[in-house]
């Protein structure tokens, strides 16, 4: 399968094969790109660069991840005040005319068209590829966890959060609960269930279209972004993750204890 051509919502990164690990990772908030097509949707460039235009450190840690899973990753490559991808179209977050405390002048008062055009050429080509993998993994009969990688700020509307990794999940907590047991092996860590969002923030989208909705164990992972500075902090926090995610793959049969450090 090739990656998506230039200028694509979507990216197709990882493995140059077809991955022979359990897990497909995606990450919905992989970048802050404002087409052009869009201006700078009125943004100052500060807002352009913060955490409401896309989660910091998150593609970085996705790599690690996929590289140590030998996973396939699919990426958004536009940034979420464009088109939130873990939101669906009729959802008012998915175009949000305000992000915390930072406006988006550019989203207001869009047209049925307006917002047509971006579910078109940016919501739909993600979702199409996330699908298509796991069409392609299905068809060969490999088994497959979702695993969802997102950043968060350390303060939120002027609120602390302590919770420094949060595992999140919907109606299906299988793969969140198997991680969970395992995070005594990070107990230097706040690692919390649902936290900073659960699934009445709206926050599970993807994992129910394309876990769920497929049966497929699934979970959503929200790290701290301040946890996430440097590729040395990316790698600590992947390592700590990796501890969690094998053991719970393991435990829930999609791999074996010999191809779990493949």
């Amino acid at each position: 399968m090739a990656n998506a051509p230039k200028g694509s919502a979507a990216q197709l990164l990882g493995s140059t094969g077809p991955a022979s690990g359990a897990a497909l990772i995606v990450c919905e908030h992989a970048s802050n790109l404002i087409p052009a097509r869009y201006g700078d949707l009125g943004l100052t460039p500060e807002d352009r660069v913060s955490h409401a235009a896309w989660d910091p450190g998150a593609l970085d840690l996705s790599r690690y991840l996929a590289e140590a899973l030998d996973a396939l990753l699919v990426a958004c490559t536009i940034s979420r005040l464009v088109y939130d991808c873990n939101r669906p179209p009729d959802a008012d977050s998915a175009m949000p005319e305000q992000s915390e405390r930072i406006e988006v002048p550019g989203n207001r008062d869009l047209s049925t068209a307006d917002r047509a055009e971006r579910v078109r050429t940016v919501y739909t080509p993600f979702c199409e590829m996330v699908a298509e993998v796991i069409s392609a993994r299905a068809a060969r009969g490999q088994p497959t966890a979702l695993i969802t990688v997102h950043s968060f700020t350390p303060v939120y509307n002027g609120k602390e959060r302590p919770t420094e990794i949060g595992i999140l999940h919907d109606v299906d907590p299988r793969l969140a609960d198997a991680m969970l047991a395992a995070s005594l092996k990070v107990s230097h860590r706040l690692v919390e269930r649902n936290r900073p969002y659960g699934p009445e923030d709206g926050v599970t989208h993807s994992l129910q279209i394309h876990g769920i909705a497929h049966g497929l164990p699934n979970v959503m992972i929200e790290v701290r972004n301040d946890l996430l500075q440097t590729p040395e902090a990316v790698a600590e926090i992947g390592e700590e993750l990796l501890s969690m995610i094998r053991p719970a793959l393991i435990h829930l049969g999609l791999q074996t204890q010999g191809s779990a450090h493949a």
